[in-house]
């Protein structure tokens, strides 16, 4: 499934206005501690955190994430949402916790 796709088929928010939705889904992460998510997030996954400052943008480059999904109705700062458009990552807003937001693109997926 597509970024597009997933956006299509769910109630959540698009942020990034300048990056391209139609990459591939290839998988979930989960994860707060970015370290963790850093030696352990795999390229073209969607990335689903409750973080949102500036870290979040260089971890998921590093990573190559297909997007980042931040979960519970917690909100981008406006300078995260500029860093990710400059970087070319696919900002959402998730209104339900990580655990439904991810069992949500696990069952679009089926």
């Amino acid at each position: 499934m597509t970024i597009e796709e997933m956006l299509q088929n769910t109630e959540w928010k698009l942020v990034t206005e300048k990056t391209d939705c139609k990459a591939e889904i290839a998988g979930v992460y989960c994860g707060d501690l970015l370290s963790w998510v850093m030696g352990r997030g795999k390229p073209g996954q969607a990335w689903i955190t409750v973080q949102s400052h500036i870290n979040v943008i260089a971890v998921a480059s590093l990573r190559e994430f297909a997007c980042v999904i931040l979960a519970d109705d917690a909100v981008w700062p406006p300078e995260v949402i500029q860093k990710a458009e400059e970087e070319g990552i696919p900002l959402i807003q998730s209104s339900i916790p990580s655990f439904e937001t991810a069992r949500k693109l696990i069952e679009l997926g089926e």
